[in-house]
């Protein structure tokens, strides 16, 4: 049945019936699953803290598998410390192609560009032990850097 989807069709079909304007997370969401279905991205991996993210790009049913990388958050109740992040992960799995994975809890929400780039290695490499990437694959990634939304396109050399 998924062979014989009009992707494109349903594509565009949702995207009218979301309308104009768009809300920010929307507009970044149907750009990512645009560039990927364009460039023929073996995956989409999004950053997300609460997997709202995720969803949205998964409402689009894009034919590549969505890569959820969950990062958690350090929460306090002035006597007990703890990590968000696993119910969201858990909550994803519900969701038509998305694949959840829970990133290291010592690399918080709000990290710099180096930090961005080992978590993106560590989902890169979990793609890559799945089989869902392979060398030569394009990859669409969709983060948040500072106040900013990135989606972009990398394209593997191994």
């Amino acid at each position: 049945a998924e062979k014989v989807f009009n992707q494109d069709l349903y594509y565009k079909r949702t995207v009218k019936y979301v309308g104009e304007p768009m809300t920010h997370l929307e507009s970044i969401a149907s750009s990512a699953v645009r560039a990927a279905i364009k460039v023929k991205a073996s995956v989409i991996i999004c950053f997300t803290s609460s997997g709202r993210a995720a969803r949205l790009i998964a409402k689009y049913r894009p034919s590549m598998p969505v890569l959820s990388v969950v990062i958690p958050r350090l929460k306090t109740n002035q006597l007990k410390w703890s990590f968000t992040g696993a119910f969201e992960a858990r909550q994803s799995l519900i969701v038509r192609g998305l694949f959840p994975m829970l990133a290291d809890p010592r690399h918080p929400a709000e990290s710099t560009s180096a930090t961005n780039e080992s978590v993106l290695k560590v989902a890169l490499d979990h793609g890559k032990a799945s089989g869902v990437i392979k060398s030569h694959d394009r990859v669409v990634v969709c983060q948040k850097v500072g106040d900013s939304s990135v989606v972009k396109i990398i394209e593997l050399d191994d």
